[in-house]
């Protein structure tokens, strides 16, 4: 297949992430995630009921992320929109189980563990999902607004880059430019 234009396609559903960094304090930064969704188009319950375009899932979750240890220590989700409201926003409280976690390798796994399958809300998890790596890189950001900072300890670079995907693979240049300035300093 090849990359297909859409300008001409009737587009049906949309689905978008957000997902921003701020500055709390001086050692805190706030994960801000929002997943909404919409059908595009009017479709119809299996009863005949009409659905108009509407947003039908919109899902907020907030994350106080400790930067010294990139540990969640406190959260805080929000359902404003969801097709069975009620039942829906039972899975507000669903990720309470992940503060104290810390974001790195095996966070997916974990998060899985506590709030997947009928402990907790797909939609939910695939946002918080989202925004372990928005994190990641909230917290680079907020450390590069220091132009006399340390560099990044060889342990960071080493857990939270390294082997993360082909352009900082462990072989490949921009790795090794890293880890050998790392080294003579």
């Amino acid at each position: 297949m090849t990359f297909q234009e859409t300008a001409d396609l009737e587009k049906i559903h949309n689905r978008n992430l957000d997902i921003s960094s701020y500055v709390v304090d001086d050692a805190h930064i706030l994960i801000a995630g929002e997943l909404q969704e919409r059908n595009l188009v009017t479709v119809f319950e299996r009863s005949g009921e009409t659905i108009d375009p509407h947003v039908f899932h919109r899902m907020q979750i907030q994350l106080l992320i400790k930067t010294s240890e990139l540990k969640i220590v406190d959260l805080h989700v929000k359902i404003p929109d969801a097709p069975h409201d009620e039942i829906c926003r039972e899975m507000e409280t669903s990720l309470e189980g992940i503060k104290g976690l810390v974001i790195a390798p095996g966070f997916t796994a974990k998060v899985k563990k506590i709030a997947g399958g009928t402990q907790g809300c797909v939609h939910l998890t695939t946002l918080l999902l989202s925004m372990a790596p928005a994190a990641l890189q909230g917290y680079w950001i907020f450390e590069a607004r220091d132009r006399n900072r340390v560099l990044e300890a060889s342990f960071e670079i080493e857990q939270y880059l390294i082997d993360t995907c082909w352009a900082w693979r462990k072989q490949g240049p921009l790795a090794k430019a890293v880890m050998n300035q790392l080294n003579q300093g």
